[in-house]
């Protein structure tokens, strides 16, 4: 509120307000300079000027490199990119934080500690390791966040669509399309600040969330 929308930010994208104001998303922009005069004979060596200027294509993508395509690291899309998949995430953890905690009974920070014990899914035992389920973990992760660096097309990159859509949400119109994104980013921005608070909580009070709740009983 009170403030200019900055111009980088035209509030095309789901959830823009035009808030950034440490100018992090903004544009980078590379400037070509002269050679700087380098004559020891004159009385003054006059530093070269600006004679051209480059983009950079910040947001083009390059399937060469699937770990790390964005050609900088610092465009907008790549920005919204990682605070759409870490909403998404956070989302699942703070979801999933409560529900084992209620179904089990353990607190989700000391969930592994109890793991180290045995792995165990709804009090049912698995015949894995911690070491065997943390490498099948890193392989499957490792592995679909490698395919996902594949695709080009920067509007797949965050909306795959397809199998991930199964009840066609985002085929019935752009309106509902866009509404629908819209909800997303705000929920996932929610969630991240739950995560946070989860953490803060369990290490300020050394409690589960379910226990912290206890009060209101």
């Amino acid at each position: 509120p009170n403030t200019e929308r900055p111009g980088w930010l035209d509030g095309s994208l789901p959830g823009d307000r035009g808030f950034d104001p440490l100018g992090l998303s903004k544009p980078a922009e590379y400037l070509q300079f002269d050679v700087d005069q380098l004559d020891q004979n004159a009385a003054v060596n006059r530093a070269g000027r600006v004679i051209g200027q480059y983009d950079g294509g910040i947001d083009e993508v390059n399937t060469e490199n699937s770990l790390s395509p964005y050609s900088d690291i610092f465009g907008l899309r790549r920005f919204r990119e990682c605070e759409l998949i870490h909403g998404r995430w956070a989302m699942l953890a703070t979801l999933g934080a409560i529900v084992a905690e209620l179904s089990t009974g353990v607190p989700w920070d000391q969930a592994g500690k109890v793991e180290l014990d045995g792995a165990r899914y709804l009090n049912f035992d698995l015949p894995f390791t911690v070491s065997q389920l943390t490498l099948l973990e890193v392989l499957l992760v490792g592995g679909a966040e490698i395919y996902r660096n594949t695709e080009t097309d920067l509007d797949k990159r965050l909306y795959p669509g397809g199998t991930f859509d199964p009840l066609g949400f985002t085929t019935k119109s752009d309106e509902q399309t866009m509404r629908l994104r819209e909800a997303e980013i705000k929920h996932g921005r929610l969630a991240m600040v739950a995560a946070f608070g989860c953490g803060v909580q369990a290490f300020t009070t050394g409690e589960g969330l379910i226990e912290n709740l206890s009060f209101l009983n």
